[in-house]
């Protein structure tokens, strides 16, 4: 990182790094004054973000008030599941800015925006029981980031026709970073200005791509914070999330810098360590009470966790791929949605987690929430009608764990016809066999959906799809996958033989030729 921002940009200084400030403030000023389009600066608590934000705060404080009449919005996301103390920071580094804002008669407005309950972390890896992201299935990025702050966006664009959106991103930051800054560069049409390719009537300006994490660290440091916030607890915080306890400013190649800290998702799990949660720990036994959270995210992050999860997609077919271990190549199922022990396991630890910090944290952390009722609640939904696990057991966990009895916000929602005694009743049924036990509660539960429809019509559709999912055992489910793999293999090379011996023995299993087909 050091030998990069050496190569690509070498130090300035001070004199130049203050002529680029005075540069930047009137291109800022220029930019902010030639039309009515709206600034929109993406803002997340950091040191990039907070140095573009404090530029854009100081360029229009010095313009005279009359000019202060294009709104600026700063807009911040929270996941739900990032850092407990940057969320704090951020939190109340909002509140700061509203105030400062209104105070100084700036026309900012900081909005808070966050994912869809149906699209939370929780709501998803508990709820549907999606794996812990992996490379090749990164749910959460699209879901906890992207859509909500595109949503904003696009209502900012709606209202006004047009934004400007104002970002932090610096090519030194690192190499992938320049290598797409550089791919945008495509769409530039002036200085550090570039059309948004994702998104139509936008601009993205970049003012301190060309910065080095150094000047970050100085401009924060020597120039006053406008809102009211202290920048030394900023830097105080990336300090305390590098392992070596250190956050000196760059002043050579020799020096690191505090700037490589990477804060976000206390649960990412796209990364081999959570070294800044780590690094917190370690440095201050004031932030102990985070272990329960880097556990969690640390029982997440197992290499192989197809034991945990079903041997069927999340729509309840079997689909197989070729798995190479150690160049031994085997053709197996694609482990689906986590199963219903893992599903409550995992509820059951972040109830516990929760509970644990709001005795143990720092008083102002103790009101801490990890998962939300609103979450909760979905979690509860999704069990219910589209798991068809009629036993309700989040209640009973949330009660065994808390010591409280779960208020589900949901109207109507402890309104069941069918509940833990029935689900007793099927399991002594099933005598063991999980799949008689599925398929039974999914038979009885569409019944009970549809009992309440006006028109009950496709209810002969939905009772067939439980079949489809659910008649077949494990090993059963998988030999019928084989065969029709094995059935278009032959079909797809023009093997008749072939295809006639596997259509007869489906056949005989009651299975038709169209049906192999699809």
């Amino acid at each position: 990182m050091v030998e990069l921002q050496t190569l690509l940009f070498p130090a300035r200084t001070i004199e130049e790094f203050v002529l680029d400030l005075e540069k930047l403030t009137q291109e800022i000023q220029e930019l902010y004054c030639e039309d009515n389009i709206p600034f929109a600066i993406g803002w997340s608590g950091g040191k990039d973000s907070t140095a573009v934000l404090q530029l854009i705060w100081y360029a229009i404080s010095a313009l005279p008030k009359e000019k202060r009449n294009k709104v600026i919005y700063v807009v911040t996301n929270d996941t739900l599941v990032e850092n407990p103390i940057v969320s704090a920071w951020v939190r109340k580094s909002l509140e700061r800015m509203k105030l400062s804002a209104q105070e100084q008669e700036m026309p900012i407005q900081a909005h808070l925006t966050h994912p869809s309950v149906k699209d939370t972390f929780w709501s998803c890896l508990i709820g549907k029981g999606y794996p812990a992201p992996r490379r090749r299935f990164r749910w959460c990025t699209e879901r906890l980031k992207i859509k909500p702050t595109d949503s904003f966006i696009r209502e900012v664009i709606r209202k006004n026709a047009e934004v400007t959106l104002i970002l932090g991103t610096r090519k030194a930051e690192s190499s992938q970073r320049s290598a797409n800054m550089a791919k945008h560069r495509e769409c530039r049409i002036r200085d550090r200005i570039n059309t948004n390719p994702s998104r139509p009537n936008s601009l993205v300006y970049t003012p301190i791509e060309d910065w080095r994490t150094d000047e970050v660290w100085m401009y924060l440091m020597q120039w006053e914070n406008p809102w009211g916030n202290n920048n030394k607890d900023l830097f105080t915080m990336y300090r305390g999330a590098t392992a070596d306890n250190e956050c000196p400013l760059v002043i050579d190649t020799s020096t690191p810098s505090c700037g490589d800290s990477r804060f976000g998702c206390w649960v990412c799990t796209m990364v081999n360590k959570d070294k800044s949660m780590e690094a917190m720990i370690q440095n201050d036994e004031e932030k102990e009470w985070m272990q329960p959270l880097l556990d969690i995210r640390n029982e997440l992050d197992i290499e192989n966790d197809r034991e945990k999860r079903d041997f069927r997609r999340i729509y309840g077919r079997v689909e197989l791929f070729e798995r190479n271990v150690d160049g031994q190549i085997s053709v197996e199922p694609i482990p689906g949605p986590y199963t219903k022990f893992w599903r409550e396991h995992w509820l059951r630890r972040v109830l516990e987690a929760q509970t644990q910090i709001r005795k143990t944290a720092p008083p102002e952390m103790r009101d801490i929430t990890l998962i939300t009722p609103e979450e909760l609640s979905e979690i509860r939904r999704i069990w219910l009608e589209e798991k068809h696990e009629f036993d309700d057991s989040l209640p009973r966990i949330y009660r065994e764990v808390t010591g409280e009895t779960f208020t589900d916000p949901r109207p109507g929602a402890d309104n069941t016809l069918l509940g833990l005694d029935e689900w007793d009743i099927l399991e002594e049924l099933s005598n063991g066999d999980a799949m008689h036990l599925e398929l039974m509660a999914k038979l009885l539960d569409t019944e009970r959906q549809y009992q309440t429809k006006t028109h009950r019509s496709g209810i002969y559709n939905a009772l067939e799809k439980c079949f489809e999912s659910s008649s077949r055992s494990k090993e059963e489910a998988i030999r019928n996958a084989h065969e029709k793999r094995d059935l278009k293999a032959a079909s797809a090379e023009g093997d008749v033989e072939k295809v006639k011996q596997l259509s007869w023995a489906n056949l005989k299993f009651g299975a038709s030729v169209e049906d192999e087909e699809e």
